[in-house]
């Protein structure tokens, strides 16, 4: 299983924008990711619903989590958009 602990550089956390920019990536990547927040229980990176129930906040931590063949390179790309709070995935890690 391969897992990233990052923190949310989005200053309002992972809602509405954020969060949307974030599952269209999360889609995007082609393989199972599960997001969680401190110690509660993983969801679909893929679902905007579960996405935004996690109430992340800015500066909270996050882990990434894929067991999917891919998912070193999807889970890195993920982190970095997560990581500073990018407006759009980035092509390259």
């Amino acid at each position: 299983m391969a897992e990233r602990r990052v923190n949310v550089g989005w200053a309002e956390g992972l809602h509405a924008r954020p969060a949307s920019i974030f599952v269209r990536a999360a889609t995007a990547s082609g393989v199972p990711v599960t997001i969680a927040k401190g110690g509660g229980s993983p969801v679909n990176a893929a679902s905007m619903l579960a996405v935004l129930g996690l109430g992340a906040q800015g500066g909270e931590e996050i882990l990434l989590a894929s067991d999917a063949d891919g998912a070193e390179i999807a889970l890195d790309r993920l982190a970095k958009l997560v990581a500073e709070g990018l407006d759009e995935l980035p092509e390259t890690v």
